[in-house]
């Protein structure tokens, strides 16, 4: 099988899916919401003589390219993310209070571009298996639109999955790969106190909620780096604390809520029970009342060595061996570890910055890409699972 002959089927439609992209930028839509996205690859996909499927989510859907036993996976996300877009570009959301800050838009179109590329080369020469192509809803959601897939059975008869994400860190023309955890567990915390509020002059009399909120904020992450294995990346970080109104009054409630995050599988097991018991702990001399919420949203994305490989050869083939880099771990979560969990497979990093501009981080009003990588998203998804199916 000669592999680089899918970057020129991808070529092919390059105009078009710039186009794609720039629609899909302009009218985001945000979780179990992807109305109109949905839509649209649903209608290209049929264009080119596919049969896509809607799923039962309401939203998203998947779509089979060839036949047999061995069936390779490839995803993208549909949804946008609830916030301005301030890109300026003449693309910008219309949609206001929704934007594609996550590059979604080119997960997208890379895989709508891989998607026209593999039908392609299927009526030239039939592929030795099965290609499913998941359009999924609601990644941005926790704990992600993924389950709703794992739900369907999607993942019931797959051998192997492959998913990429946008990295405006890294130029494009590059991509980045790593074998096991690339990126982290993701949980919501929040922690309710209550007390008997009272005059600040005279905080003996209080059970002070601002004094236990303070020790909380600092105590559970300190005990938590000696309860939790250290090499797991364990990391809990508040982002939001509401208490007291009055400078001299001490209230009767208050909340801190954060995020907590690791790199181990193990660890996020035992992490609510962890840190719940060490909340109540850190509370108890103070008299308060605690109710923690611990929402357990999505597990470590860890890839699996033999996909990792396959993902790097068609890097290699496809942009050449100086386009491949050894990502960084990231504590980022990301709802491909759900499928990751149930198949092995890889998750690749897409640069996405323009060589010598400015880096647009992900989930910033301003976030932009350089289009190249559009059809280099397609082309690396589209390679890649001919290089599985194929055993090149």
């Amino acid at each position: 099988m000669n592999i680089p002959e899918v970057a020129s089927l991808v070529a092919a439609y390059a105009d078009e899916l710039i186009d794609v992209r720039r629609d899909i930028h302009a009218h985001p839509e945000l979780g179990f919401q992807e109305f109109r996205t949905t839509g649209l690859v649903f209608d290209r996909l049929a264009k080119a003589g596919l049969e896509p499927r809607r799923l039962h989510s309401g939203t998203g859907l998947w779509c089979d390219i060839g036949t047999g036993r061995r069936t390779v996976v490839l995803r993208a996300d549909l949804d946008a993310l609830p916030m301005i877009d301030s890109c300026g570009r003449p693309w910008a959301s219309t949609h206001e209070g929704a934007t594609h800050a996550c590059g979604h838009d080119v997960h997208t179109t890379g895989l709508l571009g891989a998607a026209l590329a593999l039908a392609d080369l299927h009526e030239r020469t039939p592929l030795p298996g099965r290609v499913r192509l998941i359009f999924q809803p609601a990644e941005e959601k926790m704990p992600g639109g993924a389950l709703k897939v794992l739900g369907e059975g999607l993942l019931d008869d797959v051998t192997r999955a492959y998913g990429l994400h946008c990295d405006p860190h890294t130029d494009v023309g590059h991509i980045g790969s790593r074998v096991g955890a690339i990126t982290a567990a993701a949980d919501h915390v929040s922690v309710t106190l209550t007390g008997h509020g009272g005059h600040t002059s005279r905080p003996h009399l209080t059970e002070d909620v601002i004094f236990a909120l303070a020790a909380v904020v600092t105590g559970v992450p300190a005990a938590l780096s000696r309860r939790l294995d250290p090499r797991s990346g364990a990391s809990m970080v508040w982002g939001r604390i509401n208490a007291g109104v009055a400078m001299n009054a001490i209230p009767s409630a208050g909340e801190v809520a954060g995020t907590f995050r690791c790199l181990d599988s193990q660890v996020w097991t035992v992490a609510s029970a962890v840190i719940t018991e060490t909340i109540h702990s850190i509370v108890q001399p103070y008299g308060v009342k605690a109710e923690v919420s611990y929402q357990r949203g999505v597990p470590p994305t860890v890839n699996d060595a033999e996909a990792v490989a396959i993902a790097e050869a068609s890097i290699k083939a496809e942009l050449g061996a100086e386009a491949l880099q050894l990502t960084p771990q990231s504590l980022g979560g990301e709802d491909f570890a759900w499928i990751l969990e149930k198949v092995p497979g890889a998750m690749v990093r897409l640069g996405t910055r323009t060589p010598g501009g400015t880096t647009f981080d992900l989930h910033r009003p301003d976030f932009d890409v350089d289009e190249r990588a559009v059809t280099i998203a397609a082309t690396f998804l589209a390679a890649t699972a001919v290089r599985d199916l194929f055993g090149a």
